[in-house]
């Protein structure tokens, strides 16, 4: 699959999504073997694939009888429509998020999709996407892109953002300092980028304006903030199963230490197995394809560095490539360049337990990838723009498909693919908190000498990112802590830096709204370690190409880092104070259990 052959068809769409999405296909170079001889299944076969069908439909109509049932007896079992029921009864208010809440809502996704895919969309969907979605798309398109318009369009989107933060800051305008790094960051880009004349100002202004969207839906908005610590709470206690594993491995002396390597990483085993599965099964690719198509589509983006911003917000900065790989060594310099950023801005759900575990909010991680994906596109347009022709569409993209024979190949592969990244993790925390240790004792040696004895490496460093921190809209009396977490994280890895993060909850060192302005702000793989890594993984893709890998590697360094200072100056804005203090007061009465993965999830 190196080279896409002529009159090969794309595999990434099907026929009919195609059609959905808008996307032409070509004709092939060959006549297509007519199959209507081939041997049919016969009618009996397909009377009992339909009767199994329709059995398991009717034991899930069954069973969601009898827990509705279950359900309404408990509901007057606590006299729940009197008003001397407890507040806040599970058994009295329907909570969306767990028990028979969670088995609805679960239902009703399910049943939607069937309903859509299998009536709807065969029945009357594409049929309206056919003659009406698809010649609006294009007349929109055409329309949309014109110069005025497009000034026009920005102008209103811009002025709405206006009048938002001038409602949400009013009451507070120390917030509006948060504005800070993100309009200087946009003008550095100006200045150092490599082409200013090719900067695409409609992909900048709509990349950061979705970040902001993003963060507004996903922080501020009481539904949206619902919807995301629900998935960041069902992710902590599915990564938290891993624990089990562990202590068989392990032991329970182990595991209640809190060993890193044993207690924490190990979580990686499990998550890399699970992806496994789902890429073999195609629904990574499912997923990401189309949260890629829409990338693309809002930004004007190219689909390559589209799908891979999206895939990073599952994947690593390593594993998303390769979603990608046949192209890799034909990308421009500049989709490079972004596939770098994407993987630098943003941290792997391998890893996701292990920083829960130091007292990461789960919904901020979460949210800080979800907001990174269109950001890493605009701002590394704004860096490097493209000056090339891309050389890949979608209508002749295809995602590399798992090598896998069964499901239970994938599962086993996935989990050994896990061992190189787990050791990979301890060996560079190793190496990197060694070193900086001997700076800090030759620093501090020199100090020394002169009567200073409290400098070290790190104070020097975390020192030029004050500036930064309170740029971000940490306060004052904070900055000099966060700074410190901030270059731990740009020095050492984001792991060392959200264990001393952790440590500053567990004392109420800083104010919670500094903390979750660092959550968002050293959620990325962007440290010298990661360089390595990934300039590795990308090289190894695309011999050919490693000379312009190598090249465009520290500049995308820097960008990624950039991407999460403009997340986290955002939800800095966004945060509000009671309710991240309630967050960190959960951990910290929680922090003593054995497993603090599942307890963060436990209801208050």
């Amino acid at each position: 699959m190196d080279k896409l052959k002529e009159g090969e068809v794309n595999n990434g769409f099907s026929p009919d999504e195609g059609i959905e999405y808008g996307i032409e296909t070509h004709k092939t170079g060959f006549q297509i073997e007519d199959t209507t001889d081939a041997k049919q299944p016969s009618k009996l076969v397909l009377i009992i694939k339909r009767c199994l069908i329709w059995s398991v439909h009717v034991l899930v109509g069954v069973y969601f009888g009898f827990a509705t049932h279950y359900y309404l007896r408990e509901y007057n079992k606590h006299y729940c429509d009197t008003i001397y029921h407890p507040p806040n009864d599970i058994h009295c208010t329907m909570r969306f998020c767990n028990g028979y809440g969670f088995l609805v809502l679960f239902l009703g996704f399910v049943y939607f999709g069937l309903i859509y895919y299998f009536i709807f969309k065969p029945k009357l969907g594409r049929y309206l996407h056919r003659n009406y979605m698809v010649p609006f798309d294009r007349w929109w398109m055409i329309f949309s892109r014109q110069r005025t318009i497009e000034m026009i369009l920005l102008g209103i989107l811009l002025l709405a953002v206006a009048i938002f933060l001038y409602f949400e800051t009013r009451d507070y305008p120390e917030k509006l300092k948060g504005l800070v790094a993100p309009c200087f960051f946009i003008v550095c880009g100006f200045l150092f980028s490599t082409k200013r004349a090719a900067i695409k100002w409609r992909i900048v202004v709509t990349g950061v304006t979705s970040q902001f969207l993003l963060g507004i839906i996903c922080i501020r908005w009481s539904v949206g903030r619902s919807i995301f610590e629900c998935v960041g709470n069902k992710t902590a206690t599915f990564l938290g199963f891993a624990d089990e594993g562990s202590r068989f491995v392990y032991g329970d002396t182990i595991l209640d230490q809190g060993v890193f390597a044993f207690a924490i990483l190990s979580v990686i085993y499990f998550f890399s197995f699970f992806i496994s599965i789902l890429y073999y099964l195609g629904a990574m690719q499912w997923v990401v394809i189309r949260l890629g198509w829409i990338l693309q589509q809002m930004l004007g983006t190219t689909v390559c560095e589209s799908v891979t911003a999206a895939a990073n917000i599952f994947l690593g900065m390593s594993e998303s490539p390769m979603l990608i790989r046949p192209y890799i060594k034909i990308l421009t310099a500049s989709e490079i360049h972004s596939i770098m950023v994407s993987g630098f801005a943003t941290v792997s759900g391998t890893v996701l337990a292990a920083y829960l575990s130091f007292g990461a909010n789960a919904a901020h991680l979460i949210t800080s990838s979800v907001m990174a994906a269109p950001a890493t596109l605009a701002i590394s347009k704004l860096y490097m723009p493209e000056t090339e022709e891309s050389k890949t569409s979608s209508d002749n993209i295809q995602l590399e498909e798992s090598e896998d024979s069964s499901i239970l190949d994938a599962a086993s592969n996935g989990a050994n693919s896990a061992i190189p990244i787990v050791l990979g993790i301890s060996a560079n925390i190793i190496a990197f908190v060694a070193f900086i240790a001997f700076l800090n004792a030759v620093v501090s040696w020199f100090g020394g000498m002169v009567g200073w004895d409290y400098i070290d490496f790190e104070w020097l460093f975390s020192k030029l990112f004050i500036p930064l921190a309170w740029a971000m809209g940490v306060p004052w009396e904070d900055c000099d802590d966060i700074a410190k977490v901030v270059a731990t994280k740009t020095i050492i890895n984001e792991f060392v830096a959200y264990e001393r993060l952790g440590e500053l909850i567990k004392t109420n060192a800083i104010r919670a709204r500094s903390v979750g302005i660092a959550t968002f702000a050293i959620c990325g793989f962007a440290n010298p370690s990661s360089l390595g890594i990934l300039i590795g993984s990308l090289g190894a893709m695309a011999p050919n190409r490693r000379g312009l890998i190598t090249s465009v590697a520290f500049r995308a360094f820097i960008v990624g880092s950039i991407v999460c200072f403009i997340s986290a100056s955002f939800a800095g804005i966004l945060i509000q104070e009671e309710e991240e203090s309630r967050n960190y007061e959960k951990f910290i009465r929680t922090m003593m259990k054995k497993n603090i993965t599942l307890a963060l999830v436990e209801s208050p």
